[in-house]
């Protein structure tokens, strides 16, 4: 039996409602919680959610995330047994390192990984996503060039922050940690969807090159790139 309380799974229905349900969409905001999924060894669902307005601002999808952005995701074992509904990546990759006790360390390094978990979430994943926009997708069409050149520049200016960063180590905060989960998606979207190796000088951050290397290699991070796969 479902959890009560989640219309949700009227429009996504689960097959196994013991499991973690997971509402998502493969791009680096959505990928970062199958390959967290994946790498705990946690039991899930997924359902794909596609961006589209009929998915995610139906009333189904925002009586979980009113945000009507993915990923979101129901634990039917939440804290106390009670289930708990999630939206926010951020948040969710911190619920599930705390659920299992793995990923984000203890005392001060656990504070390391936040640090780098909120970099991240508030620099990263929002410049990189405007850059996008403007240099791959519908912004490119504007004449202005200023936008562009915004956030090509702050692009940059933060993978400069993150290869100094990894000068020395394999991993963002020291272990492999969600804080690396939430990072390379991006990496990865800004040159395989995004195509914006050349205008970042991608080719001029080794530390970065060797970083996405090693991240894509682990089995987990293999799989959950295309959880759920779309149609």
């Amino acid at each position: 039996m479902f959890p009560e309380g989640f219309p949700i799974d009227a429009k996504w229905p689960a097959q196994t409602p013991e499991r973690i349900q997971l509402y998502s969409f493969p791009t680096p905001n959505g990928v970062k919680i199958s390959i967290a999924l994946e790498e705990l060894g946690l039991p899930y669902e997924a359902h794909l959610v596609t961006l589209k307005d009929e998915d995610v601002k139906s009333p189904e999808f925002l009586s979980l995330n009113p945000n009507n952005k993915i990923p979101a995701l129901i634990d039917p074992d939440g804290p106390g047994g009670e289930p708990i509904g999630l939206f926010e990546s951020g948040a969710i990759l911190i619920y599930l390192a705390e659920k299992t006790g793995q990923l984000m360390g203890e005392g001060a390094a656990k504070y390391e990984v936040i640090k780098w978990l909120m970099w991240q979430m508030g620099g990263l994943g929002p410049m990189l996503g405007q850059l996008g926009f403007f240099y791959a997708f519908a912004g490119k069409e504007i004449e202005d060039p200023r936008p562009r050149e915004r956030y090509i520049n702050e692009g940059k200016r933060l993978l400069g922050v993150l290869d100094r960063q990894l000068e020395g180590r394999d991993w963002v905060a020291g272990d492999f940690s969600i804080a690396d989960i939430a990072i390379v998606p991006w990496l990865d979207g800004a040159l395989r969807y995004y195509g914006a190796d050349d205008v970042l000088e991608w080719k001029s951050y080794a530390n970065l090159q060797a970083y996405v290397d090693r991240f894509m290699a682990r089995p987990a991070a293999e799989r959950g790139m295309n959880i759920p796969p779309r149609d």
